[in-house]
């Protein structure tokens, strides 16, 4: 289902991933967000941010693990565990944050 945002459809897969992550803007992570019904704050753009970089450099979205790490050097340690990123993306760093970021779903996700 393409994501219509101001005159421009982006095209999605079938699970809602951008097509064409050359497309993405931070309007596509609002547009998403608002579907979820989830309010995008700053700690959500730290993260966001943090995954589009990492996929800038290694082609790929961090592993959990690694993503935490990031964030804990972001946002400071009592920020960077699985229980934060889950209170922020309920549907996971792999399959909501990454979508919002514009990323492909990374491999090995249900």
């Amino acid at each position: 289902m393409p994501i219509d945002l101001g005159g421009k459809s982006l095209e999605t897969d079938e699970e809602g991933y951008l097509a064409d992550i050359s497309q993405w803007e931070p309007a596509v992570a609002e547009y998403m967000a608002k579907q979820d019904e989830l309010e995008l704050t700053e700690n959500h753009w730290v993260i966001l941010n943090i995954l589009r970089d990492y996929y800038d450099e290694f082609q790929t979205a961090p592993a959990v693990r690694v993503l935490c790490k990031q964030i804990g050097k972001k946002l400071g340690k009592e920020k960077g565990n699985n229980k934060y990123v889950y209170e922020l993306f309920p549907e996971g760093p792999a399959v909501q944050a990454c979508k919002y970021a514009g990323l492909p779903k990374p491999t090995g996700c249900v």
